[in-house]
């Protein structure tokens, strides 16, 4: 079951998300199903992307989606394609931004490569989030 503070931290996640991508100039959607797999949905003014959302305190993110159902709670692990991007944000403020099919995967540790901002050095700026091969 999912607390009540992991689901503040959650939706910490998701503002973040939002206003990081907003401050490069892209529109941010919101779906209005609970049920979507996906948390944002991107207009970067050439292409929609459907953003999966994660916040965690551990090295390794957990790709599994927990919902509810009439037998309690259920647990699934994301296929291909339910998302194009991944953004993750860890407890430190660190913004991570994965652009890979991650289906069938139970978790991921996101690497260097990935990040959006750095502590004490580069800003986070419009080229480090431009889609790939613009």
């Amino acid at each position: 079951m999912v607390s009540k503070g992991t689901q503040r931290k959650d939706d910490v996640a998701v503002t973040r998300a939002i206003a990081s991508f907003t401050e490069v100039g892209w529109d941010v959607a919101l779906p209005v199903s609970e049920s979507a797999r996906y948390d944002l949905i991107i207009d970067t003014g050439l292409e929609l992307k459907r953003v999966q959302v994660k916040f965690t305190s551990t090295v390794e993110v957990d790709l599994r989606r927990i919902h509810s159902n009439s037998k309690g709670y259920a647990i699934k692990k994301y296929k291909s394609k339910d998302f194009d991007w991944l953004y993750v944000l860890k407890e430190n403020g660190d913004e991570f931004l994965i652009r890979e099919d991650l289906g069938g995967r139970s978790t991921i540790r996101p690497q260097p490569k990935h990040r959006l901002n750095e502590e004490g050095a580069a800003e986070r700026s419009a080229t480090r989030l431009e889609p790939e091969g613009t």
